[in-house]
């Protein structure tokens, strides 16, 4: 079956330290927040995300055919999750985050930090829902020893966002709904994303994320009373909109992808929190587009347990401290055209 689908066992680099590239995709989610606020004091939450979301999948034209290709293959479940990817995780999930990104940013600048942390801060739950949807939807199953090392990445990341969490309470709640939405959706995608895995490539996976979500998102743009429609726009918001399409959305998402595919979706959701990981250095950065945080001692050190414990994780991968279904192995997206 392997030898007419054209699938064999990859064993690269990103194979053997996939944990670690996942905490290197979700470290490039950081990025976001150097572009995002400076767009949502200009444009709506449906707004921003469309014209992300376009600029991203227009990338993925010179893998047209193949990804096409791959998807007359896959099977309706695969397909089904695709969809689900594209509508909820990226679609739905990234407008509720931009939303809360913009109540943030519309308080004064002195308390904006303190909400910011707040909305980040609630990241840290995103492993606890992948975890559970894990278990619940792949039957995965974590051995003892997982958890220790586990809630040591998950206090790592903890460090880190308190290390600057300056409370504003008045943004706090409104935002803080947002994005938990946002949250229970992204550990959704986590899951699903590992199952459609098994039956496309990485590349189709990361191509299809985005080419679903735009029908949704235009239709979000229009519906939704007081998104703004398609004014607003103007050629200096390029900058801000390239930044989050290259680096957050196509370079860490294509790599993400890619270790999942090496990764159980229970690993990949603690591997996940070197995002948080990454904001103090965002957060460090000079007006206007960071808030000139001095660097704390418990960020730091809350970076090097992370680090520790994603590398732990890593190496127990090999010991199989997780089990349950494993999907099938990757059809490879630079597969003969032939095939």
């Amino acid at each position: 079956m392997a030898a007419q689908t054209g699938t064999r066992e990859r064993t690269g680099l990103i194979d053997r330290y996939s944990a670690l590239f996942i905490t290197v995709a979700a470290a490039m989610w950081a990025a976001d927040a150097y572009f995002r606020p400076t767009l949502t004091r200009q444009l709506s939450a449906s707004q921003i995300v469309l014209v992300e979301d376009l600029l991203i999948s227009l990338c993925f034209l010179p893998v047209a055919r193949r990804v096409t290709r791959e998807l007359r293959r896959a099977p309706w479940r695969t397909l089904l999750g695709l969809a689900v990817i594209g509508v909820g995780p990226q679609a739905i999930a990234t407008v509720l985050f931009t939303q809360s990104i913009s109540i943030a940013t519309a308080v004064p600048r002195a308390e904006s930090p303190g909400v910011l942390s707040e909305v980040y801060l609630l990241y840290l739950l995103q492993p606890v829902f992948g975890a559970g949807m894990a278990w619940l939807v792949l039957r995965e199953r974590r051995r003892r020893s997982f958890w220790p090392v586990a809630g040591l990445a998950l206090g790592g990341a903890a460090m880190i966002i308190f290390a600057t969490n300056q409370a504003a309470p008045r943004a706090q709640l409104v935002a803080a709904a947002y994005v938990l939405g946002a949250v229970v959706l992204w550990g959704l995608g986590t899951v699903v994303g590992r199952y459609t895995l098994a039956g496309v490539s990485f590349a189709t996976t990361s191509a299809m994320r985005f080419v679903v979500a735009l029908p949704v998102l235009l239709i979000l743009l229009v519906a939704t009373p007081g998104s703004g429609g398609f004014s607003g726009y103007s050629v200096s918001q390029l900058p801000a909109f390239l930044g989050i399409a290259l680096i957050p959305g196509l370079i860490a998402m294509v790599l993400y992808y890619r270790a999942l595919s090496s990764t159980r979706a229970s690993v990949s959701s603690f591997a996940e929190l070197g995002y948080p990981a990454a904001l103090f250095l965002v957060f460090s950065l000079p007006a206007p587009y960071g808030y000139a945080l001095p660097l704390q001692p418990l960020e730091v050190a809350g970076a090097v347990v992370l680090v520790a414990a994603v590398t732990w994780l890593n190496l127990m991968m090999r010991r199989d401290v997780v089990t349950g279904s494993q999907p099938r192995q990757l059809r490879l997206a630079a597969e003969p055209s032939g095939q």
